[in-house]
């Protein structure tokens, strides 16, 4: 007499792969978070670098005598970051002739918070301060409360 084998799996075959799938599934999901923060950490310092050089490079124009101040409490900061987005008139000192400099294309998206807003910092403000005074802005900031995966606050970046 012949048995017939039938092809196909156990249920106790089928429960552990199942068991294998799930500690794979709980360990691929914390990483995939982590990625995700790091990668949100990684834009948020390319934004905030990219506003910090534009208005380093607002201020080198405006110590050189480029562009002409609206306000002695400006400093040759620019007056908000919609300035350095809408463009400035700068002047070439050779041929006197003026220019427009647009020295953001357009105020990036914090990561964290999801939205174009930023904390700012006057040259007259305290160094820690969260409000700003408004003369000018010397430095920006996340307005996010989270924690980096350093440990470090986003706001103080």
């Amino acid at each position: 007499m012949q048995r017939l084998r039938s092809s196909g799996l156990t249920t106790v075959e089928l429960l552990a792969a199942l068991g294998v799938l799930m500690v794979l599934v709980s360990i691929a999901i914390p990483v995939m978070r982590w990625d995700d923060k790091r990668r949100r950490e990684d834009e948020l310092r390319i934004y905030l670098h990219v506003m910090r050089e534009a208005i380093d490079l607002y201020k080198t124009a405006a110590d050189e005598g480029k562009i002409e101040q609206k306000d002695v409490d400006q400093r040759h900061y620019p007056l908000d970051l919609d300035e350095l987005v809408e463009g400035v008139d700068v002047a070439d000192p050779l041929s006197g002739k003026t220019h427009k400099i647009h020295y953001l294309q357009k105020i990036p998206v914090d990561p964290f918070t999801g939205e174009a807003e930023w904390g700012k910092r006057s040259y007259q403000d305290d160094w820690d301060s969260t409000s700003w005074g408004g003369e000018n802005v010397y430095d920006v900031y996340s307005l996010s409360e989270g924690k980096a995966l350093d440990g470090t606050n986003y706001k103080d970046w």
